[in-house]
């Protein structure tokens, strides 16, 4: 490998030498990458949205933010778990090497599952909604998962097979031939992820956890179609296929079905979503004390418009 400094090029949109440099900031002998640069605006954008759509959902900020902690930790570490266990053969003869994490070696779907799953085990202890919380979650991965995958351009990884096609991706790290420029496709198609379900999630949120089930519909259909072209896939050690197309076709089905599920139920409860429950609950409390209000108000009037009525006698009488 080079010194991390890759001239990348699309000769088919007569773009050439593109000068990328993995590391961001060098002091002494320590670097900072881009790719955590990346990542970690990508989370920032993410969790603003998040913050954002807090009071829609019927979230308190306070225990959402005990979740978004437990699942950054978890996450990371249930990304590196992810790629060293099926990467095993790099790892079994130098176990401290499981540990040099700034090398590299993440895996999305382990820092999905552990992020997740560590996020509804706080969510349950700080009574948090849990789907509503998944709702919101779903929509931000797509923002960190398309910033993020930016990192792999400049890192000059997770790109796919030779390629004619005139976008194709040409570097050292290609070995100087054309190929699929993965993390493009994949991050166009995380990026438009996010503005349809934050369209669907105004539009047409018929119950809690729809939104996270629309992501891992849209997320896992491209990742089990883009996984196909990649070259670095991580295989399942006996199968010999690729884990996270197996994943991937595994998450569209069982979301397509509980999809499915969840708006009948929706349709035949006509509960409102959590956020909507809530406002229409403050209306009525609103409607309640205006009520109340003008009661209390025509109760102090009826005296006075007696007094005056008494004064009004007491005049014509005199």
């Amino acid at each position: 490998m080079n010194d991390g400094v890759y001239h990348v090029s699309f000769p088919g949109l007569g773009i050439n030498d593109i000068e990328v440099n993995r590391v961001a900031v060098s002091v002494g002998g320590f670097s900072i990458y881009w790719y955590g640069i990346l990542i970690a605006i990508g989370f920032l954008l993410a969790l603003f949205y998040a913050m954002k759509s807090l009071k829609r959902y019927g979230i308190k900020q306070e225990p959402f933010i005990d979740c978004v902690l437990a699942g950054l930790v978890c996450g990371v570490i249930g990304a590196r778990l992810y790629y060293v266990i099926f990467s095993w053969d790099k790892y079994k003869d130098n176990i401290l090497d499981i540990f040099m994490i700034h090398n590299g070696g993440l895996a999305i779907y382990g820092g999905i599952i552990g992020g997740l799953g560590a996020a509804c085990v706080m969510a349950k202890i700080v009574k948090v909604n849990i789907p509503a919380m998944l709702d919101i979650g779903g929509t931000g991965f797509l923002i960190g998962q398309g910033l993020g995958r930016w990192g792999n351009f400049i890192n000059q990884e997770a790109f796919g097979t030779e390629t004619d096609l005139p976008w194709r991706m040409v570097s050292e790290n290609t070995n100087n031939v054309g190929v699929h420029p993965c993390f493009f496709y994949e991050s166009v198609w995380c990026i438009l992820g996010f503005f349809v379900l934050l369209f669907l999630s105004h539009k047409w949120r018929k119950f809690d956890g729809q939104m996270f089930l629309l992501y891992i519909i849209w997320y896992g259909f491209e990742r089990m179609i883009v996984e196909g072209l990649r070259t670095d896939s991580l295989m399942t050690p006996f199968l010999g296929l690729r884990v996270s197309q197996i994943l991937s076709g595994i998450l569209v089905i069982a979301g397509t079905v509980l999809l499915i599920l969840g708006l009948k139920r929706a349709k035949k409860t006509a509960v409102p979503v959590t956020g909507e429950a809530d406002a229409v609950k403050n209306e009525a409390e609103e409607d309640g004390n205006a009520e109340k209000t003008d009661e209390k108000t025509s109760d102090k009037k009826e005296p006075a418009e007696e007094e005056n009525a008494e004064g009004d006698n007491s005049k014509s009488e005199s």
